[in-house]
């Protein structure tokens, strides 16, 4: 008899031992997990719609031509959202983290759109001006009399009475390549 007592506690020490390391294993998963969401939430995420961000860019046409860039300069700032941006290149700042770079293809619809004909038109060359004498394949800022907007059209021509301009953008019908660096971002409230 005296065996058995011993054999049951040696039997009853044995289940405590095996049901402290399961709590053990238990506790030790629960701080894993709390340390995973903890550092996720002091983890910067990415940029996100009402952030103000500060970029760097390098804008190039699919044959390699540099269109415009900020570089050695200053940085665009702009707020996520507010549509400042040509609408891919807000998309491809969305999710950037801090320091982060990338390498994004927009396409002609998320950039400055299809070339559209209806866009090439005559006007009377008086819209100039008397002091303003046309050349082909100059920009100009136009205004227009009615609302006071301004725009930017080429001349593609003229005469003497007319002038033969095109609004298009000067990107118009182009995929756009950019090199994004966010070097400042700014959570919205």
């Amino acid at each position: 008899m005296k065996r058995s007592e011993k054999v049951k506690g040696k039997e009853r020490e044995a289940a405590r031992k095996k049901q402290t390391l399961k709590y053990a294993a238990a506790g030790a998963v629960i701080i894993v997990v709390v340390a995973i969401v903890l550092f996720f939430a002091l983890v910067q995420t990415g940029a996100k719609t009402g952030d103000t961000v500060s970029v760097l860019y390098l804008g190039t046409l699919p044959n390699g031509t540099i269109f415009d860039s900020n570089m050695n300069s200053t940085p665009l700032t702009f707020r996520i959202g507010d549509h400042s941006v040509i609408p891919g290149f807000e998309e491809a700042v969305t999710g950037m983290t801090k320091g982060q770079v990338k390498t994004v293809t927009i396409p002609v619809d998320k950039a400055y759109g299809t070339y559209r004909s209806d866009l090439v038109r005559a006007v009377n060359r008086s819209i100039f001006g008397p002091d303003v004498t046309p050349v082909a394949g100059m920009y100009y800022y136009l205004t227009n009399p009615t609302d006071g907007s301004t725009r930017i059209v080429k001349v593609v021509n003229f005469t003497k009475n007319t002038v033969m301009i095109d609004q298009n953008h000067v990107l118009a019908g182009q995929d756009l390549i950019f090199t994004i660096r966010l070097i400042e971002l700014t959570p919205g409230k």
